[in-house]
């Protein structure tokens, strides 16, 4: 068990309704009654431009769904960055694959801000601006980052000291293509100096075309190289 007093989970989501959830219950919810981990939920909305409280924008390059704009979760992130000595993730199917390690890494820390992104996807900007992680879950497709934020909360509670009964019962236990998706880009235009790559805004579908399949090939053998062996 990890040795953590008051550990947070900082949750930025269009749904703060959605949580705890699942978390209120069992040990994790428990846990939070007990106060051996807090609970704080953002809503991404309330950082919006307009009246009609909107965060997303036609992707860059064209094709379906909607991107999160950059600017606008920046601001939420940035209103509630506790500081450089939390974990800070976007949960994205294009992370790295979660792992009992980097659970434990994560139970270690003060706290956690996880990033749930809904729609098609979220700016890369935003990703890199703010030097995000990227976790996946799975190697499948969630309507959105807040069942997969429940997962993660719950995996780094049951660790905290105080949830489980037994330490000893925790040191007994034990997508299309085969590539992942390439970067996404929306407006505006330009953000904290940066431009989407020209390309997108080509109108040459073509073009379009072989860049996104040129990056998801790089970042696939980058990030997970054994999805390229993989059966489909």
């Amino acid at each position: 068990m990890i040795k953590n007093d008051g550990f947070e989970a900082r949750v930025l989501t269009l749904f703060p309704e959605m949580f705890p959830g699942p978390l209120e219950h069992s040990l994790a919810g428990k846990a939070l009654k007990n106060k051996i981990w807090r609970l704080n939920t953002v809503n991404i909305r309330d950082y919006s431009e307009d009246k009609h409280g909107t965060v997303d924008d036609d992707p860059y390059g064209g094709g379906p769904g909607m991107i999160m704009r950059a600017d606008i979760l920046a601001k939420a992130f940035d209103d509630n960055d506790p500081g450089k000595e939390w974990e800070k993730i976007v949960l994205t199917p294009r992370g790295k694959p979660l792992t009992q390690s980097k659970i434990r890494d994560i139970s270690s820390k003060p706290g956690v801000v996880i990033i749930c992104g809904r729609y098609e996807g979220i700016d890369e900007r935003f990703i890199k601006g703010r030097s995000l992680e990227e976790i996946c879950i799975g190697d499948y497709i969630l309507s959105g980052g807040e069942p997969a934020a429940i997962i993660l909360i719950d995996a780094i509670v049951r660790l905290l000291t105080g949830t489980m009964g037994s330490e000893k019962s925790l040191l007994e236990e034990s997508f299309e293509k085969n590539l992942l998706e390439h970067p996404q880009y929306t407006r505006p235009y330009e953000w904290e100096g940066i431009k989407p790559p020209e390309v997108l805004l080509s109108g040459n579908h073509s073009e379009i075309e072989k860049w996104r399949n040129k990056k998801s090939l790089e970042d696939t053998k980058k990030r997970r190289p054994e999805l390229l062996f993989s059966e489909k």
